[in-house]
């Protein structure tokens, strides 16, 4: 069997449950471990092996530019290999993260879209694809005392500011709050 015929296999039989949920944007979604631990009983029949590399595109001392990750995914078997390639920012000025942790997002986020790109997850249903991040046209909700404590642990744990302010309205005052954390 080819290496394309292996690939073609995986793609047409390959099935990873979101069963990860984000509370504070009320999603279920898949990590990339989770599409990893669901090709592992493929990779053992097909005699093939999954290899993530990543390199950092831009980082030049002195630049403003935000650093970028190249994340490639790569199916192998003895003879031959497929790969497939996700870009990624890392968000340098992230507030309520640490640097490290901000590659290590930015890191898992490469991951988990170049396997999608090699095994042809269709991410149609997946939360980045079909949340409207605040653009639906429905009326954002005033950000409340309950809902303040919510999206000051959403930040410690990594959240982004934005999305928040793409859900409520956040008055200077709370926004203020939330970035002297």
């Amino acid at each position: 069997m080819t290496i394309n015929e292996k690939l073609t296999q995986i793609q047409t039989e390959f099935k990873s449950k979101k069963s990860r949920f984000n509370s504070f944007g009320k999603y279920y979604f898949r990590s990339a471990e989770d599409i990893l631990e669901a090709t592992k009983p493929f990779l053992k029949e097909l005699n093939c092996t999954v290899v993530i590399t990543e390199e950092l595109l831009t980082m030049k001392p002195g630049s403003s530019e935000q650093p970028v990750l190249k994340t490639t995914a790569s199916l192998r078997d003895e003879e031959a290999f497929v790969e497939a390639t996700a870009i990624v920012g890392v968000d340098t000025d992230q507030k309520g993260m640490q640097m490290p942790q901000r590659y290590g997002a930015a890191s898992s986020y490469g991951k988990k879209y170049a396997l999608g790109n090699l095994f042809l997850i269709d991410d149609t249903q997946d939360s980045d694809a079909t949340n409207a991040h605040g653009k639906n046209g429905t009326t954002k909700q005033k950000l409340t005392n309950e809902s303040l404590a919510k999206a000051k642990d959403y930040l410690a744990k990594g959240g982004s500011l934005e999305t928040i302010k793409n859900k409520y309205i956040v008055s200077a005052k709370q926004e203020n709050l939330l970035t002297t954390l």
